[in-house]
């Protein structure tokens, strides 16, 4: 079986990725080491884990790198959270400050909501249909 693991997003801060990642969107801290180059191994996944890519938060080391963070696929939705209650994560994110680009719409494929990150990455929050 083949997957792919882990998917990098480039960020300002290590800590405050964590706690965004972490406590505004439930995802789960898998690991946070410590490099010789002061650098650190930051991945977060999805509370349910392991049946997805997970993301290594990578701390941005230049000028180029920072000029990304927060517009890692030029202005498009780059990053897809599937859940099995929409309405349950949609409340709990929005109560914790996620900041929703539109209002709740139900498409064939599923219920579904733009938002941002902290940074202003976009996301889909989708509940697949069926």
């Amino acid at each position: 079986m083949r997957r792919v693991a882990l998917v990098t997003l480039v960020v300002d801060d290590y800590d405050e990725a964590i706690r965004f990642y972490t406590e505004a969107l439930g995802f789960r801290l898998a690991e946070d080491t410590p490099r010789p180059d002061g650098s650190r191994w930051v991945v977060v996944e999805p509370d349910g884990g392991r049946t997805g890519a997970a993301l290594l938060l990578a701390r941005a080391k230049d000028e180029r790198q920072r000029a990304r963070v927060g517009d890692q696929t030029g202005g498009r939705v780059g990053f897809f959270l599937h859940t099995d209650d929409f309405a349950r994560d949609h409340a709990r994110m929005t109560a914790a400050g996620v900041t929703f680009l539109e209002e709740p719409r139900h498409e064939p494929y599923g219920s579904v909501a733009v938002f941002r990150d902290l940074y202003g990455n976009r996301w889909d929050l989708l509940q697949p249909a069926g």
